[in-house]
C-alpha cells in the first residue's frame, strides 16, 4: 500500500484528478482518497516515485 500526503488536494475535483492520474500510472490499481486528510491510499505493484511523479506534475506534489 502506498501512502502519499497530498496538501494541495481540498475538493472533490481535486479528488477525481487525483484518481485519473493514478490509474493512468497502473489502470489497475486500487484507489482510496480522504480529503479531510489529505491522503491518497494506492494499491499497486508500480514504483511509489512513478505515482508522485505524476501527481507532481498534474499540480498535486506529495508532502515530504
Amino acid at each position: 500500500m502506498i501512502e502519499l500526503n497530498l496538501p494541495d488536494m481540498t475538493c472533490g475535483h481535486c479528488a477525481s484528478t487525483v484518481t485519473q492520474t493514478c490509474k493512468l500510472v497502473d489502470p489497475a490499481a486500487k484507489v482510496e482518497v480522504d480529503l479531510n486528510s489529505k491522503l491518497v491510499k494506492i494499491s499497486s505493484n508500480e514504483d511509489p516515485g512513478d505515482f508522485a511523479e505524476a501527481l507532481s506534475e498534474a499540480g498535486y506534489p506529495p508532502a515530504a
